[in-house]
């Protein structure tokens, strides 16, 4: 499973997820860093599959009008100190993986992760 961290969320989150075995880039990693568009970032998403980790309801908005990225998770657990986003994270990743094999858009809060149809 791939990865791209959106620039809301800290890169931090993304050396976790390549800790754990999993292929994941941030925007920082990006030749246009933080400045990279959401456009540009969903292409990148379909072009390499890589599932789009954000808190940026724009990209909600253009999963739900348009399918696109192909494959979201909207982390909605407000201001959160980085340690405490990784523990979420480590808790939940497995479960993330397997849910992202039959879903395409998946919330995640502080406690619970949410399935969207």
């Amino acid at each position: 499973m791939k990865f791209i961290v959106d620039a809301q969320l800290p890169v931090r989150l993304a050396r976790f997820l390549e800790a754990s075995g999993y292929d994941t880039i941030h925007t920082k990693d990006l030749p246009k860093r933080n400045a990279t568009t959401d456009t540009e970032i969903i292409t990148i998403s379909s072009q390499q599959k890589r599932i789009v980790i954000t808190k940026d309801s724009d990209f909600v908005n253009s999963f739900l009008t348009i399918k696109q990225p192909s494959k979201l998770l909207l982390v909605s657990t407000g201001n959160i100190k980085n340690s405490e986003l990784e523990s979420i994270f480590s808790l939940h990743l497995l479960n993330l993986v397997k849910l992202f094999r039959q879903h395409s858009y998946i919330e995640m809060s502080r406690t619970a992760i949410i399935v969207h149809q």
